[in-house]
């Protein structure tokens, strides 16, 4: 019998060339299990086979790292991942495998057997949080609804083998025309709407809650204006609040967001590309978890805003040409003003704002007086411009109303206005494309900052009104948003002067307040912030904030 030297050179040597063959072989071959399988046939393979001598004699290394060829018994099948054993039951044959795979794939067995014992798996599903949407819920389809609108399907004349008769093609209609044919047809029918929540049951009324809330009482109380780091501090308190910060308020994108100045709690209203209007009452339950939703339009809501005189009156503006009054304790929706279609932004003229002006796409501003009866204007202006982007009337000296054209901003004396071509009292020049919105600064109107598409928003000098008003800033800030998206626009915030909110194309997302010199003061994020806040608003006398995307969610910050 021939005893075996353990520590002999030659046996030394023999292993280093077995481990740089190894190393090799694994190297080339990605799938370490196969590798292994691999490494055991060259094993075998330098056994030793014959003596000389009495010494054993082994294979070289070099010979041992020759590709193996597998015989159709022995091909490696591509082992299951835990996911995939848990699912289905992979029929294996025993003379398809090597040893070390059926090995392998009872060792997987007894594994799966003893996690499903621990109960690991069911463990790992109930860890998972369940996704529930806040605010409106999803309606089902009626899939029969469809059914009946098909028609029966006819053969053609060509398969009944029959001649077709030759009409003569009807002349084109205007495209004009047609459009506003199509929205006269759509559109809510004259006079007030029932004001019934599309959410709740037929013929319900509205909640006791929402008419006490509405009708509430202000209690205005004179606040000192915070200094500039104060403010700061107070905007970094407001957090998006972690149970009811974020609610589905209408069904599709938001177009306008406003507060009622109620400071008892926090009501909001948001109108959707639909022509649907949204109330939000913050901790409440009425309706769905809070909201109402109302449809007394059939296109975007372009503006909203509650009347600072009568806080219980809230009027939409909508692109059907309709501007409407909401009147909870009627519980309809008025109708003020009706043109064929077009309309797209409003303000209130005058202090006790009875009266109105409102712009539409055709370059032309109207002057409403509620007291009147009717639905019609008490005169119409046409200005020098292909439409109007937004009017706002200045906070003290009402006689002046500034006007968004194409890519200049004119201010006007409501007084000296004339039917077809009107002089400006002021211009805001520097804008090389469309501008989105211009609007005074709430207090004393000595700021108008501008939101334009040549991505930056601009702050003009106004405190006295020249022909040409200076530029004092200019922030640049990325304000394309696309098709999909609502305009930014940058608002003022009604507690101060010099600083106002606009939302954000930048990545976390982010609702950001700039001071008049351009000075940013907070960018407001969450990690619920996963959408463009588009359309936001400041509360008039608390300190909150509010956002809509383009899913009908609202967004709130509070202290």
């Amino acid at each position: 019998m021939i005893q075996e030297n353990t520590h002999s050179c030659s046996d030394v040597a023999c292993k280093l060339s077995i481990c740089d063959s190894v190393c090799l072989m694994v190297s080339e071959e990605p799938n370490l299990p196969n590798a292994f399988v691999k490494l055991y046939y060259i094993l075998q393979e330098m056994k030793p086979t014959n003596t000389e001598n009495g010494v054993p004699v082994l294979h070289s290394a070099k010979e041992g790292c020759k590709p193996k060829k597998f015989t159709p018994d022995e091909v490696l099948v591509p082992n299951p991942s835990f996911k995939e054993n848990q699912g289905m039951k992979r029929k294996i044959q025993p003379g398809s495998l090597s040893k070390y795979e059926l090995e392998r794939l009872e060792n997987i067995r007894q594994n799966q057997v003893f996690l499903s014992s621990i109960k690991l798996l069911e463990a790992k599903q109930d860890l998972k949080p369940e996704k529930t949407q806040r605010g409106l819920k999803k309606q089902k389809l009626n899939k029969v609804a469809w059914t009946e609108i098909l028609p029966p399907r006819t053969k053609s004349l060509r398969i009944q083998k029959k001649e077709a008769e030759r009409l003569p093609l009807p002349p084109e209609p205007h495209r004009i025309y047609y459009e506003a044919e199509r929205i006269e047809r759509a559109r809510k029918p004259e006079g007030p709407i029932s004001m019934e929540p599309i959410n709740m049951e037929e013929d319900s009324s509205l909640p006791p809650e929402l008419l006490k809330l509405w009708t509430e009482d202000l209690i205005k109380e004179e606040k000192e204006e915070l200094g500039l780091g104060e403010y700061r501090s107070t905007l970094k308190s407001m957090e998006l609040s972690e149970i009811g910060g974020v609610v589905k308020v209408v069904k599709s994108r938001i177009c306008s967001v406003a507060f009622h100045p109620c400071s008892s709690r926090l009501l909001m209203a948001a109108g959707d590309k639909l022509g649907g209007v949204g109330l939000w009452n913050l901790d409440s339950d009425m309706g769905d978890e809070g909201v109402l939703l109302f449809e007394p339009h059939v296109r975007p809501v372009a503006c909203m805003a509650f009347s600072r005189s009568h806080p219980t009156d809230l009027l939409t503006l909508s692109y059907d040409g309709t501007l409407r009054s909401t009147d909870v304790e009627k519980a309809v929706f008025d109708e003020v003003y009706r043109i064929k279609d077009g309309l797209r932004t409003f303000d209130f003229l005058s202090h006790d704002c009875s009266t109105l002006v409102t712009g539409d796409w055709y370059g032309d501003v109207a002057i409403v007086d509620r007291r009147t009866p009717g639905t019609s204007h008490e005169s119409l202006h046409s200005l020098d411009t292909k439409t109007v982007r937004c009017v706002h009337v200045h906070p003290v000296q009402k006689q002046y109303i500034m006007v968004a054209e194409n890519s200049i901003v004119s201010i006007y004396d409501a007084r000296c206005l004339k039917a077809s071509w009107s002089e400006p009292v002021s211009q805001l020049y520097g804008h090389s494309k469309s501008i989105s919105s211009a609007y005074f600064s709430p207090g004393t109107g000595n700021r108008v900052v501008t939101t334009c598409l040549d991505n930056n928003i601009r702050i003009y000098d106004t405190s006295e009104l020249t022909s040409r008003a200076p530029l004092l800033t200019s922030i640049q800030q990325n304000l394309y948003t696309g098709s999909w998206l609502s305009q930014l626009k940058a608002m003022w915030d009604p507690k101060r002067d010099d600083c106002f909110v606009v939302g954000s194309m930048q990545q976390p997302r982010r609702v950001q307040v700039f001071h008049e010199s351009g000075q940013l003061q907070h960018s407001f994020q969450d990690p619920e912030m996963t959408t463009v806040l588009s359309v936001t608003a400041f509360h008039p006398t608390r300190n909150a904030l509010l956002g809509g995307n383009a899913n009908g969610r609202l967004y709130v910050f509070t202290d």
